[in-house]
């Protein structure tokens, strides 16, 4: 199979990791970079050994496919070119700014057969990659992901910064529709909220508590699972899963971390047992890329699907409109 030609649109601080981790991988042939600011490209150009173009329409006559590491306001006038072209595409999160914008974009990708993948990278720790193994039924979910302030990533509110890779990855893991959404937020050093809450409730049952800041002064990415028969607590930045389970006394081949006690009320005696799963080292982004690239060599569906990207802005937008009703009905 002859690699597959690759291109890098935007070559700010993500956008020079792709090109990086492209360079990498085997099945790859990384053609070239385009970003708006040509100096800058040139540098991250001559680094990589491929060709900075100095217009995108070049860039593309050369590629099977794109990542677009852009900022989010131009994620919809790029890939609209690049799909229009009938280029496979990785994008990003968010998707793009509005969802017309993204319903609009996954539709011409599917009518073009193109594979369009979005960058939602935290479905890809090794801490989420490690639960594979365990039914995952969750009940209630808390999530906290904050950070120190940084430039980077503010020409959006922390919603869609920040907050929509813990929405995307709840979403994955609950697999059933949102029925209410309840949010607060606050402006404190942007134009738009750089800290908020939001409470998820869904049509099975489940309820998601999630936090956003990046006004923090230390830095958390954690969540937590509660499910009829388990607690899994996850650390994203640590890449560290742990599982705290009921297991019938009698259940076979159990192998547990440690073993915490019993509990002997009900028809079946049952035994509280601690698992640390197996994390095994992952470049979080680098495997997301090689999935992509697989997906478009392969055919298979990508592991994060526009249609993906389109759901998690869709509660995101959601969450946006709450907050601003709350700040309304604040001011009256």
């Amino acid at each position: 199979m002859n690699p597959l030609r690759v291109g890098v649109i935007g070559t700010g601080h993500l956008g020079a990791l792709h090109a990086k981790l492209y360079s990498q991988i085997p099945a790859v042939r990384l053609i070239g970079v385009f970003d708006i600011d040509q100096a800058h490209s040139a540098k991250q150009a001559a680094e990589f050994g491929v060709k900075a173009f100095e217009k995108l329409d070049d860039l593309l006559e050369n590629v099977d496919a794109v990542s677009i590491a852009t900022s989010t306001q131009s994620h919809y006038d790029v890939a609209m070119q690049v799909a229009g072209r009938g280029i496979h595409l990785l994008i990003e999160k968010p998707i793009t700014t509005t969802i017309e914008q993204a319903r609009e974009l996954t539709d011409l990708a599917e009518k073009k057969g193109l594979k369009l993948q979005v960058g939602h990278i935290e479905r890809f720790n090794p801490a989420i990659l490690a639960l594979e193994p365990y039914k995952i039924n969750p009940l209630f979910i808390e999530s906290h992901r904050l950070a120190q302030f940084n430039p980077r990533g503010s020409d959006v509110a922390v919603v869609l910064d920040l907050m929509i890779h813990d929405i995307d990855l709840i979403l994955s893991l609950v697999k059933s529709n949102v029925t209410r959404i309840d949010a607060n937020g606050v402006a404190v050093i942007s134009d738009t909220p750089d800290i908020a809450n939001a409470r998820l409730q869904f049509e099975n049952g489940c309820v998601a508590n999630v936090t956003a800041s990046r006004i923090s002064q230390n830095k958390m990415r954690k969540m937590r699972l509660f499910q009829n028969d388990a607690y899994i607590s996850i650390d994203f930045a640590q890449g560290l899963a742990e599982v705290f389970r009921l297991v019938d006394e009698n259940t076979p081949d159990i192998k547990p971390t440690m073993m915490l006690g019993k509990i002997d009320q009900g028809r079946h005696k049952r035994m509280i047992v601690y698992e640390q799963p197996e994390v095994h080292e992952v470049n979080a982004l680098k495997y997301e890329l090689e999935l992509f690239v697989k997906a478009v060599q392969s055919g298979v569906e990508p592991p994060v699907t526009g249609r993906d990207g389109l759901r998690a802005l869709e509660v995101a937008q959601e969450i946006l409109m709450k907050i601003e009703d709350q700040k309304t009905k604040a001011v009256k």
